[in-house]
């Protein structure tokens, strides 16, 4: 019996992580799974060289970047001013929604974080970001595992 007792202590405590875990992993967006999401810019880049104005305002995600000689995404704002590109290594990051590189190049979140306007926010129990990022629940319902009035 004893026995039981302390298996039954275990589950509990592990099953609510389990439940947060698996959560985070499936709350993905379909725009985080893309490998072809494009950046649209707020105005032109004048150091992006391109023979359509058109195509100078597009930049697809993780475009290659050197922030020395060829940095076209240092600090430009793009899609209505949802996202601010960096160079982070050689490569054109979001840091206004990246997990590896939240607020500013290489500031990881932790496991189950979420990237929320350039601050790693834990996603799975707050009331203004319930499951992802912006998702607000109604006044007086709790967010519980990242779902609204989950109980």
């Amino acid at each position: 019996m004893a026995n039981f007792l302390k298996l039954a202590t275990i589950l509990s405590l592990m099953i609510p992580s389990l439940v947060q875990a698996l959560h985070s992993q499936m709350a993905f967006s379909s725009s985080e799974l893309e490998d072809d999401e494009e950046y649209v810019l707020d105005s032109p880049n004048p150091s992006f060289r391109s023979r359509s104005r058109f195509l100078a305002s597009i930049i697809k995600k993780g475009a290659h970047c050197d922030p020395i000689k060829h940095n076209i995404c240092n600090g430009i704002s793009a899609n209505k001013g949802t996202s601010i590109l960096h160079c982070c290594k050689t490569h054109c990051r979001n840091v206004l929604g990246d997990k590896n590189n939240c607020g500013k190049c290489g500031s990881k979140c932790k496991l189950g974080m979420h990237c929320c306007n350039g601050t790693c926010i834990n996603t799975t129990f707050n009331a203004n970001n319930c499951g992802k990022c912006g998702k607000k629940c109604k006044y007086g319902v709790k967010c519980e595992y990242g779902y609204c009035g989950y109980a």
